[in-house]
């Protein structure tokens, strides 16, 4: 049976963030999977996108007693000291893009990367964790209106364009959060359930 022949296989996405549901849906298409969205609210663990990602899918996947992924993803700004890093929807909300513009002001290395981290877990196994990088730079202003979060200061590698200048379906083809839910998907064709 090939991919376009299989029945069409649903999971659980635990978010409060419509954009990322959007995003996962374009990408789950192509992999005939279905998209429950679920905003149930996790504790966020202080640590790495891993430890985010692997707790949260822990949690949900027992609270809801099915299988389940979470997704957190971050910039990371290699001349701050990788920040925002995990910090990244705290500084989103209280900094904005304006903030993290001001701290770069006279920076020259502006390289950063986009990073997403998807966790899977079911009620009876230990969860996994998929990652997907984006590399590129911060801009030096705000540009576009697609997207959402840092996507307007964001130029990945070999574009001249911002996130927030691609629309979604040119973003959806490479993004970070692209690559690990694919990495997730591609690894999901092949589950037979715990």
């Amino acid at each position: 049976m090939t991919r376009n022949e299989q029945v069409p296989r649903k999971i659980t996405f635990i978010t409060g963030n419509q954009h990322k549901v959007k995003e996962a849906q374009g990408i789950f298409n192509h992999f005939q999977i279905e998209v429950e969205h679920v905003d149930l609210g996790y504790p966020e663990v202080q640590g790495d996108l891993d430890e985010v990602a692997l707790f949260g899918s822990r949690y949900a996947a027992k609270r809801l007693d099915k299988p389940v992924i979470v997704e957190d993803a971050g910039l990371f700004i290699r001349e701050l000291g990788w920040f925002p890093g995990t910090y990244s929807s705290y500084v989103q909300s209280t900094l904005k893009n304006k903030g993290i513009l001001k701290l770069m002001e006279d920076v020259r290395d502006r390289y950063a990367e986009f990073r997403s981290v998807v966790g899977f877990a079911t009620p009876n196994t230990e969860p996994e964790i998929f990652l997907g990088v984006v590399e590129g730079h911060i801009a030096r202003e705000e540009r576009g209106n697609y997207g959402f979060a840092y996507d307007p200061i964001f130029i990945p590698n070999g574009y001249d364009k911002t996130f927030g200048e691609l629309k979604r379906e040119i973003k959806n083809r490479f993004s970070h959060r692209r690559r690990s839910l694919e990495k997730f998907a591609l690894w999901f064709e092949d589950y037979r359930g715990d």
